[in-house]
């Protein structure tokens, strides 16, 4: 019975997905292979990298170390989400491409959906405040200066959005 299929439904970027997957099948799999939002990257398998980052009920996991169908009937947001309109970018991923933020680009989706959670809870964060919401992230290509200056001048426009 270990290949036994469950029914998962899932709303992800706020439309609902309901399919039958394995009960060991990876939320990163299911997003990637299932669904076919292949912004949600695989690093590490392991958890440690971050680049597989995405919101859970608003809050980022790791997808590769949670399986699908923990997630039924729960809320995901992928870096596909960030924006309802195509065209244009979420606030932090103009930042990102202004400040020079990324480079091999490998593992923005994950630091995108960790530092959108973050913004939110802390709207105007200082550079510690910011390092270390991303220390959990691994970068190899930037030296993470330029992200953290990224995340100043989104909290920076998306502060002056508000007032």
């Amino acid at each position: 019975m270990l290949n036994e299929l469950h029914t998962v439904r899932l709303t992800i970027n706020g439309k609902l997905f309901e399919r039958q997957v394995e009960p060991r099948t990876l939320l990163s799999d299911f997003l990637r292979h299932d669904i076919g939002l292949t912004g949600t990257h695989v690093g590490c398998e392991h958890g440690v990298c971050g680049a597989c980052t995405v919101l859970h009920d608003g809050q980022p996991v790791r997808s590769c170390l949670m399986f699908a169908v923990q997630a039924a009937d729960q809320t995901i947001t992928t870096v596909e989400g960030l924006t309802e309109n195509l065209d244009e970018l979420h606030p932090l991923q103009q930042a990102f491409w202004d400040s020079h933020g990324l480079q091999c680009g490998f593992c923005t989706p994950g630091f995108l959906m960790t530092l959108v959670a973050f913004l939110k809870s802390n709207p105007d964060p200082s550079e510690h405040q910011i390092r270390a919401a991303i220390s959990g992230n691994l970068c190899r290509c930037t030296g993470y200066q330029n992200i953290v200056k990224a995340v100043q001048l989104a909290a920076e426009r998306m502060q002056a959005e508000v007032a």
